[in-house]
């Protein structure tokens, strides 16, 4: 799941071990290291900001809102039955590849039934020619003679495929490790940042979350009640820029000592030039309240789109220089295959997997397992 380079103890229960829950109890006013009022572009980009024990007190602008649960969690849910359950959610796409090896031949019929199938669920025809080219060689070099052996040979040669983009995400580098994530409209960012922060909080991680997205209605809302369910603070600013939220984040986590800053970002389509202009501006500003951040910039993106899913991470990386993928929606998606398309097209890492919406239906990606429940 994660690559630790300085693993934090698990996060005691009580309180009183545990400080910075009383200070989640904390009124909202409390001093948090901010910059002096709401940032402008290009006060961050100019060095024109202050913390706030620099800042002036008689300054007329709100300082960023901290918004703090008094505690609660969210609801566990047993991980057990996760390869169940990705199969059950990969189960159109593993279905109509599954079948064609119910016969008793291994004839050129199969291997166009199954060009056919892999192009059905958007694996692509860059990936189906690679991955019939490799299952033709393992064929005949295992001297395969029966389907079922075939679909076996298959499971491997996707296997091998997939392989390289498993890869844990990295925690630990620097204090915090800064994560950026992006992706379109309804891919369903804020809700992967509830549950990622669930997990890091299970690796005894300590987790500051900034509400980004200043754009859509109720995001901060929806992004506040996430930190409730967690027990994790939010960062916001009322309509304010995003790449100030940005900074003041990073700016209080580093402050508080936190192990890891998620900062959200408002969905945009990538032919929007001047939205996607906009998550550079993010990232250059997040650099100037910590060298080096974001050290993540990861793309969530919606299974269900299919092979726009390669469009949208082309986009994305050119802009931003991707760093991993979270792929969101697998449940009942024929278009399970837009991985493969990925791997041999452009691939970059894949960090976590869903398939439901439980807080523990986001899990690490394994290659293995994912070719086992695509073929099924």
């Amino acid at each position: 799941m994660f690559r630790f380079f300085k693993r934090k103890p698990a996060a005691p229960e009580s309180a009183q071990a545990h400080p910075q829950e009383a200070q989640l109890a904390a009124p909202a006013a409390a001093p948090v290291p901010v910059v002096e009022g709401p940032l402008s572009a290009s006060r961050v980009e100019q060095g024109a900001v202050r913390r706030d024990d620099e800042a002036n007190p008689g300054a007329a602008q709100p300082a960023p809102e901290l918004i703090g649960p008094a505690g609660g969690g969210a609801d566990a849910e047993a991980a057990s039955g996760w390869f169940s359950r990705l199969r059950q959610g990969l189960r159109k796409t593993g279905s109509g590849i599954s079948v064609l090896f119910g016969g008793s031949r291994v004839d050129e019929a199969l291997y166009e039934e199954l060009e056919t199938a892999l192009i059905l669920a958007d694996a692509g025809m860059p990936a189906t020619q690679f991955v019939l080219e490799q299952l033709r060689k393992k064929v005949r070099t295992a001297r395969a003679e029966t389907p079922l052996q075939v679909k076996e040979l298959l499971r491997d040669v996707l296997a091998e495929l997939l392989q390289p983009l498993e890869r844990p995400l990295d925690i630990g580098k620097t204090t915090p490790t800064v994560i950026m994530l992006v992706g379109v409209n309804g891919a369903g960012k804020t809700t992967t940042i509830g549950k990622l922060t669930r997990h890091l909080q299970q690796a005894g991680c300590k987790v500051l979350l900034a509400a980004g997205d200043t754009f859509r209605a109720a995001a901060r809302e929806q992004l506040a009640a996430w930190g409730e369910r967690n027990a994790v603070q939010v960062i916001a600013q009322q309509g304010g820029d995003p790449a100030a939220v940005a900074f003041d984040a990073v700016t209080a986590g580093r402050a508080r000592g936190m192990d890891v800053v998620i900062v959200d970002t408002a969905g945009r389509l990538p032919t929007q030039l001047h939205l996607m202009d906009e998550l550079k501006k993010v990232k250059r500003v997040t650099a100037k309240a910590m060298e080096g951040a974001p050290h993540e910039a990861i793309l969530v993106i919606d299974a269900t789109n299919g092979q726009n899913a390669l469009a949208q991470l082309r986009a994305f990386d050119e802009t931003l220089g991707l760093s991993g993928i979270i792929l969101t929606k697998l449940d009942g998606s024929a278009k399970g295959g837009v991985i493969a398309a990925i791997a041999r097209e452009r691939p970059v890492p894949i960090y976590f997997i869903g398939v439901g919406e439980s807080l523990d239906d986001l899990q690490p990606f394994d290659a293995r397992a994912f070719a086992q429940a695509l073929v099924g």
